[in-house]
């Protein structure tokens, strides 16, 4: 059941003209292609109740004002105890999210009932200012050419900011260790066939004006924006699972709220059937080592 959208008037994104009603029709017209991603997962909330304009912030816990039906899981802290997340498994619970003025949605790359074994491995795009998309797409293009040589299957994501995720789904039978270090192998492997234009140094100032490959979110309860979601940005742009055939003509951030809808009138999901090729992060890291 569709909650009453209180203020639907009130702008959320002012350059484009767009509501905060705008914003849950989208999550409402969107939520049967979302929510399989979002099934299972602690989530972190960027949440604007008054649009990209005003005050904004990551949420990662609940509110005490969320309903009981929100269904919360509590998820072990590393160094002790838990720290307790929402879990989106409905169209009532993103309904709710999206009206409490929820634009980004971030995943853990692990479901809450194995935290400790994720089920998916991510290298994110981050260029500098004036880097070429086509640039990018050949990045993202090598990326899935190092994936596919140790056994998995490389799925492309258009951010809605200024990249590419470049996904590959797995078997959830390693750990975050073995993950976070595979992911961190493969971005080396990548960055080293062009050392000119590519890094993985952490520190901004090593990085000069090369594009950064970053592993660091395969760490434990790092997240990755989820496919559909909004960014609270100007041009309200979604990310966007790709067909690799797509990629030659896609832009970061090419799918704004409006056109993400017509896509999905006459696409099907390109990620729908991502476990179907969950691949070993323990096989895929001893064919790098």
């Amino acid at each position: 059941m569709s909650g009453e959208i209180s203020h639907a008037d009130k702008v959320f994104y002012p350059a484009d003209g767009l509501t905060k009603g705008d914003v849950v029709e989208y999550y409402r017209a969107v939520a049967d292609v979302m929510l399989p991603h979002l099934r299972g997962r602690p989530l972190t909330l960027r949440r604007f109740p008054d649009g990209i304009d005003g005050q904004g912030w990551f949420q990662k816990h609940p509110g005490e004002h969320f309903p009981d039906s929100i269904r919360v899981e509590s998820v072990p802290r590393r160094g002790g105890g838990t720290d307790d997340y929402v879990v989106c498994d409905d169209a009532e619970t993103l309904d709710y999210l999206a009206r409490q003025g929820t634009l980004e949605f971030h995943l853990w790359l692990s479901t809450v009932d194995a935290p400790e074994r994720p089920d998916r491995l991510v290298l994110d795009l981050d260029p500098p200012d004036g880097t070429p998309v086509a640039e990018l797409r050949a990045v993202a293009r090598r990326i899935r050419d190092h994936y596919e040589r140790v056994g998995l299957t490389p799925f492309v994501q258009a951010t809605g900011g200024r990249g590419f995720h470049v996904l590959a789904p797995l078997d959830a039978k390693s750990d975050t260790e073995v993950v976070l270090e595979l992911s961190r192998a493969l971005a080396d492997a990548v960055a080293a066939d062009d050392p000119d234009r590519l890094t993985t140094a952490q520190r901004k100032d090593k990085r000069g004006d090369r594009i950064f490959l970053d592993a660091n979110r395969n760490g434990y309860a790092q997240t990755f924006v989820a496919p559909y979601s909004l960014r609270a940005r100007p041009g309200a742009a979604a990310a966007t699972p790709l067909d690799w055939r797509e990629l030659g003509k896609a832009e970061p951030d090419g799918w704004s709220l409006a056109k993400e809808k017509q896509r999905l009138a006459r696409k099907d999901d390109p990620w729908r059937d991502l476990d179907k090729h969950a691949g070993s992060a323990e096989a895929a890291l001893k064919q790098l080592t």
